[in-house]
């Protein structure tokens, strides 16, 4: 499982013109499900995004995370994450979990997300969204919960 977490002081989802999910300072957190995930790596990645320390304390350094803060997240689905280009320029998706695993394993996440006492907004899953966010400092952490990076 992948994740791209970006702090943003404010972020919106919307699918066919209607908003899905809205927030004010918190992360967005771009999710893709590889074929191979199951509800470890989901519990991996949300406890590690949860306690991630990348919201500054009263000294200005990175020292609180979502749950210090109370931060909301905003989850988009995202399989484009396993889009393997290494040969060739159209990307090979072969890695990306199919619709059935990847949903089951995407509410999972947002679930534990929940559960950690996170408010939590979602985009719409297989559909296609338009994603506003404004980047807060900028803050971009990649995760794989297979720790390849």
């Amino acid at each position: 499982m992948r994740a791209v977490v970006q702090r943003v002081s404010r972020a919106q989802v919307t699918v066919n013109g209607d908003i899905t999910g809205r927030i004010a300072r918190g992360l967005v957190v771009l999710l893709g499900v590889a074929n191979t995930d199951t509800e470890s790596d989901a519990d991996y990645l949300a406890d590690k995004i949860a306690g991630l320390r990348i919201f500054e304390d009263e000294a200005g350094k990175m020292n609180r995370a979502a749950t210090d803060v109370k931060a909301a997240l905003l989850i988009v689905s995202q399989f484009t994450l396993y889009g393997d280009v290494r040969r060739g320029r159209r990307p090979s998706f072969d890695a990306a979990a199919p619709p059935r695993q990847a949903r089951a394993l995407y509410e999972y996440f947002v679930e534990r997300i929940r559960a950690a006492g996170l408010v939590c907004e979602t985009g719409r899953f297989q559909e296609m969204m338009q994603v506003e966010l404004v980047n807060d400092g900028p803050v971009t952490i990649l995760l794989d919960s297979l720790k390849t990076f």
